[in-house]
């Protein structure tokens, strides 16, 4: 088996090659959504910019932002789950959806707002791949609202036999990939959509502007981690110290623990 060195799933890759083929994204969001194709009338990707100047910023995140018949979706792959993706997700949400109340207009006004998340990991218990989350009453299942709503593709969940029939699974089986003779395999069942994303695919990662770019990327990431455990590092050397300095001035353990519960 020959590894990707790029996958579906690789940030940069996954933005670079959809906002390239908006035809692709839009073929894939109808599968991801449930939505007939020929259905979709207003299709625009929001967040289209990737400035190489940007790459290099720390905190910088690669996700897909679109606005279809005026719903806000976004659009996002996680490889990595911190033990805190749920509420990440939801305050992702939140700001999306806090962010679409135009200037002068009432809470009514608010677009529907869904987050879409294809994430490399289980999350949940049930066997199912995809999850999907509406804001509901916990014993009449009454829906509170229809504006709120939160997908996730568990890719390790997929079946090992995917039905050609389902592009749905198709698609997934795509970002699953890891090697090339899982991208070929796809290839050779001959669909046209597939096809086309594995061809933008090779053209776009044979392309050095794109290698650089992601070099920038992987540094940019390195630099994040690297920031966030220094700044954890410096918390926790600044609060033993407190805690030394207030042990010195004769004060309890209780006491301290309080103190420090009350900051």
């Amino acid at each position: 088996m020959t590894k990707l060195e790029y996958t579906f799933k690789t940030d940069l890759l996954f933005k670079t090659l959809f906002v390239q083929h908006p035809d692709l994204l839009k073929k894939l969001v109808s599968e991801l959504l449930g939505i007939k194709f020929e259905s979709i009338g207003q299709f625009i990707i929001t967040n289209p910019e990737m400035p190489p100047e940007n790459l290099g910023d720390k905190f910088c995140h690669l996700d897909i932002n679109m606005t279809i018949d005026e719903q806000k979706v976004d659009l996002e792959i996680q490889v990595r789950n911190k033990g805190d993706y749920p509420e990440r997700v939801l305050f992702h949400w939140a700001k999306e959806y806090a962010s679409a109340l135009p200037s002068g207009k009432d809470y009514i006004d608010l677009p529907r707002t869904i987050i879409i998340s294809i994430i490399d990991f289980a999350l949940f218990k049930c066997k199912e791949f995809h999850s999907e989350f509406r804001p509901l009453e916990v014993s009449r299942h009454e829906e509170l609202t229809d504006k709120m709503t939160l997908h996730f593709f568990e890719l390790k969940k997929l079946p090992n036999d995917i039905n050609t029939k389902d592009m749905l699974l198709l698609w997934l089986a795509l970002f699953k990939a890891e090697t090339w003779e899982e991208l070929e395999k796809i290839k050779s069942l001959k669909e046209p959509v597939m096809e086309q994303a594995i061809n933008a695919y090779y053209t776009i990662t044979a392309e050095s502007e794109f290698r650089e770019r992601e070099r920038l990327w992987e540094r940019a990431r390195h630099n994040e981690a690297s920031a966030l455990r220094h700044a954890r590092n410096e918390g926790m050397k600044k609060e033993r110290e407190a805690i030394v300095e207030l042990l010195k001035s004769g004060k309890t353990l209780e006491e301290i623990i309080s103190e420090i519960d009350t900051e």
